[in-house]
């Protein structure tokens, strides 16, 4: 439990910082300075500046915004895909869940992270399609748990019964099944959204983000990357960011699951 609200803190301060990020700094994170470019921490800039001479304190915490709003909306999108395919794919099984499944199959025959990397490529460096590209093999997972689920499910005496008066497919999954799925889509979320802040840095860090101007955590690390000896806050400053949201995302997620999972044994 204690790791559990420890992780839900280290999200928390992530959000706020982003939220905040006006308050929290009086300097652009856009604004450069190149005759003051590399300079360390000091009490003006907490976190050093860029090879721009650009405040990378300022550059992190907005940088926060970016990070969650991908990750937000990349695991909304995909859990709500995920959702309907896997509802369709559990309940009518027959042709619908062979041919749904396959389709699921045939994404995983290809690596995700790579996937992603051709698509951005593609289509070029932008949020949008960083979102779509992420998508696009996101939500197999969150379809793969709620077939099982639905499975499991429609085959309760509550299920069953409400089905016997009469009650459709659509409000059988509305109102019966899919409120028990509250609990592992949570789970599921939690992790997903440290994958996708991991997914989106990696892009980022590889120029297939966000473009170079925008304050990413992934392009914060590129551009430290080319100054490690010189000037390592660079580096670890964004870095030392992603491992707390990261962190905090998974300590939230085994907490949840320990605290949702009925047959939990406790210690």
């Amino acid at each position: 439990m204690k790791l559990t609200i420890f992780g839900a803190s280290l999200i928390l301060i992530v959000a706020l910082a982003g939220i905040l990020a006006p308050a929290l700094t009086s300097h652009d994170p856009y604004a450069m300075s190149l005759p003051q470019q590399f300079q360390p921490p000091s009490a003006d800039h907490i976190f050093g500046l860029d090879q721009n001479g650009s405040d990378v304190f300022s550059r992190v915490v907005f940088g926060a915004r970016i990070s969650l709003s991908v990750a937000f909306i990349v695991v909304t999108i995909s859990g709500l895909i995920g959702l309907l395919v896997g509802s369709a794919a559990g309940y009518f099984e027959g042709w619908i869940d062979t041919a749904f499944m396959r389709t699921i199959d045939m994404l995983h025959a290809f690596p995700g992270f790579l996937l992603a990397i051709a698509m951005v490529a593609v289509m070029g460096p932008s949020l949008q399609n960083l979102i779509l590209a992420m998508c696009l093999t996101g939500w197999t997972g969150y379809a793969r748990l709620v077939r099982g689920e639905v499975l499991h499910l429609k085959a309760r005496d509550y299920v069953l019964a409400a089905r016997a008066t009469g009650a459709g497919p659509a409000r059988l999954l509305v109102f019966h099944i899919w409120p028990n799925l509250v609990g592992a889509l949570t789970v599921q979320a939690t992790f997903g959204m440290a994958g996708t802040v991991l997914a989106e840095s990696s892009l980022s860090f590889l120029g297939l983000g966000a473009p170079p101007t925008e304050p990413t955590w992934g392009s914060l690390l590129n551009a430290g990357r080319r100054a490690l000896i010189e000037a390592p806050h660079l580096s670890f400053f964004p870095g030392l960011a992603i491992f707390i949201l990261v962190l905090g995302f998974n300590l939230f997620g085994d907490g949840l699951r320990d605290l949702l999972d009925p047959k939990r044994t406790k210690t």
